[in-house]
């Protein structure tokens, strides 16, 4: 009876860690996303990406901090690099700083006006 008792604390202490760091992934993943969608449409300079970068971050509750990021402009392709470190609590009482960094890569559309568009500001 003991040793089942024991197998499952064992087995909601995994599920529990497994909860926590699935969450926070899936954070991250849609961090990236909502980044790469800034870079593409609706920031149009890197001082702007910037502050996009920084309020998405509070959106989700990242612990970013703007020194960590770095944007580079090559033409259409925009490279955003930076990472953060985020307590995720594995067990109950203990975190741990769980180390995310981001790598993108971004190539921005072109977009042709169409014939009698009025010119782009």
């Amino acid at each position: 009876m003991i040793k089942l008792l024991l197998k499952l604390a064992v087995v909601a202490l995994l599920a529990n860690a497994a909860f926590h760091v699935g969450s926070e992934y899936l954070t991250y993943v849609r961090f990236r996303d909502s980044i790469r969608d800034a870079a593409m449409y609706k920031a149009k300079n890197d001082a702007e990406l910037m502050s996009r970068i920084v309020e998405i971050a509070t959106q989700y509750d990242i612990p970013l901090e703007p020194e960590n990021i770095t944007i580079e402009r090559q033409e259409r392709r925009v490279t955003v690099d930076g990472w953060y470190d985020k307590p995720i609590e594995l067990v109950p009482n203990y975190t741990y700083p769980w180390h995310f960094s981001l790598a993108e890569e971004i190539v921005v559309p072109t977009v042709v006006p169409l014939p009698g568009a009025p010119p782009r500001k």
